[in-house]
């Protein structure tokens, strides 16, 4: 993290983080602009490498692109188990039978990758993973198609694209 962030990756990053600031934010008086500066500034001195790669490889400069196809991959994800969820509360036979499942990574590696796909799963309604320890998602599941939707593995594979290309 602290390790040779060079000034244009940086900036990159600091603009970047800015503009969703600003775009989420909506509001454009001196405090909250301040405020954004202030946060992107920190987050960027520390998080530079999760948009950039460094020198070492070549093969791919920005993850920005992948990340942002997996970003809306993730939205329609997060739509379809929406409609599942409230087809679930909303019919007169509730067919919940939670459960926790325990997945064990295939081919995540590295605290990003795993941390980026434990958000994945949480923010897909019917699911919330509650723990991770080493390769081993803890995952509470509303019913077995959702835990069975982990076993399938494309949200793992998709994440590990990104990373691991």
């Amino acid at each position: 993290m602290l390790k040779e962030v060079t000034f244009p990756r940086y900036l990159a990053t600091f603009f970047w983080l800015l503009f969703f600031w600003l775009f989420l934010s909506g509001h454009y008086d001196i405090f909250h602009i301040s405020i954004g500066i202030i946060c992107c500034a920190g987050i960027s001195y520390t998080s530079t490498d999760l948009l950039f790669f460094y020198k070492t490889d070549k093969k791919r400069p920005f993850i920005i692109v992948e990340f942002f196809i997996y970003i809306l991959w993730l939205l329609f994800q997060i739509i379809i188990a929406n409609l599942q969820v409230a087809r679930l509360v909303l019919s007169p036979r509730l067919k919940i039978d939670p459960r926790i499942v325990v997945y064990k990574s295939r081919y995540l590696k590295g605290d990003v990758p795993r941390a980026t796909y434990g958000n994945s799963i949480t923010l897909t309604p019917g699911t919330v993973t509650l723990d991770i320890r080493g390769k081993e998602f803890y995952v509470h599941a509303l019913t077995p198609k959702f835990a069975n939707s982990l076993k399938t593995g494309t949200m793992e594979r998709k994440v590990s694209h990104i990373y691991h290309r």
